[in-house]
């Protein structure tokens, strides 16, 4: 699920624009919720449902903004194409991260890290010599380009190290609030950078989405919380890991003892 989150991403630059992309990752956090909802028995609370419905109308004034460009000559006219591979790439990252969590918080990080990275290699390999045998052919290969992918594998590796941390502290819905943060970077870095210029149904959605984002924030809930319903009332079927609260609950637990020890001399 996660190769093929980005997979379908990556494939979404090349039909959409950059902002459009960015937006669209907020999918992820519809994906999350439900299948959190149905698998792991996480509950949320109505005003989070409300921000989620208010970010979905977002989207909806993005696809719309896309496609009403596209038909004036704003953008290309496979706008739309690239927005439906943003959303299929955000619904496997969303699964993705879902799982992650599950499996972070039963198992050894370095477990986890170290079959995804296996499994990734065997299929993201299985998957480019089918689709993309001709783009290896034709890419231009110069120091350049080996800059820029060594960068961003090396951005991806400390994003891979470190999310496992924050699934256990926290929760993937959390997780992929926190990442659209980047939203901000992506317009600024579009307008500067690339040129885009933005149709005014664009910084509606934008708003509309940031609102969405707040009221889920401001609702609470297991938000920054990293005691999972999955595991027991006391975590006793998780890992006592880093960021796990059966680890805080056994440092608390030896502290108090030490307290209580103190006490009685």
């Amino acid at each position: 699920m996660d190769v093929e989150g980005n997979y379908f991403t990556v494939l979404a630059y090349r039909y959409t624009n950059l902002l459009s992309a960015q937006l669209l990752n907020f999918w992820s956090i519809i994906c999350v919720v439900i299948v959190s909802f149905l698998l792991l028995r996480v509950r949320y609370k109505w005003a989070q449902v409300l921000g989620i419905v208010i970010c979905c109308g977002g989207m909806g004034l993005l696809l719309g903004s896309d496609h009403i460009s596209s038909n004036n000559g704003y953008y290309t006219p496979t706008q739309v194409k690239g927005d439906l591979f943003g959303l299929v790439g955000a619904t496997f990252y969303g699964l993705s991260n879902v799982f992650e969590e599950w499996f972070v918080s039963k198992r050894p990080m370095y477990e986890v890290l170290g079959m995804l990275g296996l499994f990734g290699i065997i299929i993201n390999g299985t998957t480019a010599a089918i689709f993309d045998r001709s783009s290896f052919q034709h890419a231009t290969w110069d120091g350049q380009v080996g800059g820029y992918l060594v960068g961003y594998t090396l951005a991806l590796c400390l994003f891979y190290t470190l999310a496992p941390i924050i699934l256990r502290m926290a929760s993937a819905a959390f997780f992929d609030i926190s990442l659209l943060t980047g939203n901000f970077w992506g317009v600024i870095i579009g307008i500067k950078v690339f040129g885009y210029s933005i149709y005014y149904l664009y910084p509606i959605a934008f708003v509309m989405i940031i609102i969405g984002l707040i009221v889920y924030f401001l609702a609470g809930s297991m938000l920054g919380d990293s005691k999972k319903p999955w595991l027991g009332r006391n975590q006793e079927k998780g890992v006592a890991g880093l960021g796990t609260a059966k680890r805080k609950a056994i440092k608390e637990a030896r502290r108090e003892g030490v307290l209580a020890g103190e006490n009685a001399v």
